[in-house]
């Protein structure tokens, strides 16, 4: 029974009074973070039905993407993108001109004016936008629909199915919780329509949005969610609480992680911990199954290619930038969407996999004996080691810097030893990293690094 109440309808249209109860347990617990937003899932009762069917056809769709087959629904959605998105109609399409002569765009091109890539199709009255940093130096502004953000959940459910896990919770219970570690934290509690209500939880585990840190434990231990979230950052954070509840899985979104910190957290709390690549641009791309070594695609209608730096095409196996066409926003159509981040896509099995995923271009590195190794050797080097967020600078003198997070400065001697026989024993410094969101994690002075 849908009720009234001071919730506000507009985020909450479908709120029912179970709804309404799981809410107001979130926010009104006695150890309750400091919650310094609202937000709601805004979804009208066709919507949660429409959610559910997308479900249905996609949790299980097989992904065909590969480089010398296009997939069945390219010609239609190509159809839509010239007619209906205003930056591909003002470039015209002859019928002659071959896909892989389409040109790219990048996050540049979605900077300087997002307008121009919404479709016409889209009405503004229920338009969102999610804003994001990145680390390439342009702020973005992606536009969004409370369907498409209801859309990620097909996607995380997808890839915790790889792994045994489907989703049980529901009324009266928290489904998620979001974790984050920052000075400044979008945080608040909503509810999943589509789990029966099931509650949503976004804080941040920074002690500064508690009334006494010892609160996180007491809340988290009261929610006893059956997902959390983060990023590496966050999840250490968690790992340190003493926590006695323990979920059913992790999911590590937003930046890299390390299999030495993956492997730490599976440890900690008894359960899979997921590394899924995703993107606010395009939404969860694929996720890491450690028996494959590889992040397995996830989206059965977004089509993956590697190009080389001229727009190329790359055959399986070869590495390069990952580009994306299709995806799940339909506010924001993608045709050949250069993200900046470098992968081989592998379709030597039933599924493709992208091999050697790492963000931002490709560096090189010169080592003490003058040979030039690529930054991917570095991530090996590291990757036994539980670190939460490092950066690798090397200066024009051929000297490394080695920047830790202040949660993984305890592991400083360990990283240090494990780039010696790399570098030498006098070319590696080390210094704290200071970054609150996504950093470049390679660089360097050399001319010859860049490849």
């Amino acid at each position: 029974m849908k009720v009234q109440s001071s919730v506000d309808p507009l985020r909450y249209p479908t709120l029912t009074e179970h709804g309404q109860r799981i809410l107001r347990f979130m926010r009104e617990h006695p150890a309750a973070p400091i919650y310094r937003n609202k937000s709601g899932n805004r979804l009208m009762a066709a919507e949660v039905t429409e959610l559910q069917l997308f479900e249905k056809k996609n949790i299980n769709a097989a992904i065909n993407c590969f480089p010398d087959k296009k997939p069945s629904w390219l010609d239609n959605f190509l159809a839509h993108v010239f007619t209906q998105v205003p930056y591909y109609r003002g470039l015209g399409r002859s019928s002659s001109l071959r896909f892989e002569d389409l040109p790219t765009v990048s996050r540049a091109d979605f900077a300087s004016d997002i307008t121009r890539f919404v479709p016409d199709s889209v009405t503004l009255d229920r338009l969102i936008q999610f804003s994001t940093t990145g680390t390439t130096g342009h702020p973005l502004r992606v536009p969004s629909h409370p369907v498409v953000a209801g859309r990620y959940l097909t996607f995380h459910k997808r890839a915790l199915k790889r792994f045994g896990i489907e989703l049980q919770y529901g009324r009266g219970q928290v489904g998620v919780v979001l974790v984050g570690y920052q000075r400044r934290c979008f945080t608040y509690v909503s509810v999943t329509p589509t789990m029966d209500e099931s509650g949503l939880a976004k804080i941040n585990l920074h002690p500064d949005d508690w009334r006494d840190p010892a609160d996180r434990v007491c809340y988290l231990e009261a929610l006893a969610p059956e997902i959390i979230t983060g990023d590496p950052l966050s999840l250490t954070e968690l790992a340190r609480l003493s926590l006695k509840t323990r979920p059913r899985a992790l999911l590590s979104v937003s930046m890299a992680l390390s299999e030495g910190l993956r492997q730490m957290l599976e440890k900690r709390f008894e359960c899979p911990v997921l590394d899924i690549y995703s993107l606010n641009e395009v939404g969860p791309v694929a996720v890491l199954d450690p028996k494959l070594q590889g992040h397995v695609l996830l989206q059965p209608q977004l089509y993956v290619e590697i190009l080389d730096p001229q727009g190329k095409p790359l055959q399986s196996g070869e590495r390069g930038e990952i580009t994306v066409t299709g995806g799940f926003n339909f506010c924001l159509p993608l045709l050949r969407y250069r993200t900046g981040d470098y992968a081989s896509l592998s379709t030597d099995g039933e599924e493709p996999i992208l091999i050697g995923l790492a963000g931002r271009p490709p560096v090189r590195f010169r080592t003490k004996t003058g040979e030039w190794i690529n930054n991917i050797e570095i991530t090996h080097a590291l990757k036994l080691l539980p670190l939460a967020q490092y950066g690798f600078h090397q200066l024009a003198d051929g000297s490394c810097v080695l920047r830790l997070h202040a949660m993984s400065m305890h592991l400083a001697s360990c990283a240090r030893q494990a780039l010696i026989p790399l570098f030498g024993n006098d070319a590696i410094s080390l210094e704290l990293l200071i970054a609150q969101d996504k950093i470049i994690q390679y660089s360097s002075d050399l001319e010859q690094a860049s490849v």
